[in-house]
């Protein structure tokens, strides 16, 4: 299916639809799908946002899961850097997820050669 198919298919989506070229980062961070390594905190929506990703029909299999910037318990209260969740798991090619983003900073994929993921965020209903 390709990415015009997708978001004709979704005009309502359209706007939203965005893809992230993934590929190996070790020992480098994760590429992320949603945020940034950066975030110092992390966000809370009043409403849950969703984010759906596919997997390339063509590409490789991705190991995904979010992170989280906790807090260091001295004072002043600084936030510690992001860290990564467990991966929650693996999409095999054309596969699709989604995942509640939710009091995180980041989503994040990788895989073993390079492929190309399909993201859309949505509220939740």
């Amino acid at each position: 299916m390709s990415v015009q198919g997708f978001s004709t298919a979704h005009d309502d989506w359209s706007q939203l639809l965005y893809k992230v070229r993934v590929r190996p980062t070790a020992p480098a961070p994760p590429q992320c799908l949603w945020g940034s390594a950066g975030l110092l905190q992390n966000i809370t929506f009043t409403k849950d946002l969703i984010l759906h990703i596919r997997n390339d029909l063509f590409g490789e299999p991705i190991t995904f899961g979010t992170q989280v910037v906790g807090p260091i318990p001295i004072p002043p209260a600084v936030s510690s850097p992001p860290t990564l969740s467990p991966p929650i798991g693996i999409l095999q090619p054309g596969e699709c997820a989604s995942i509640p983003v939710q009091a995180c900073s980041g989503v994040w994929a990788t895989c073993a050669v390079e492929s190309t993921v399909y993201c859309v965020i949505k509220p939740s209903v």
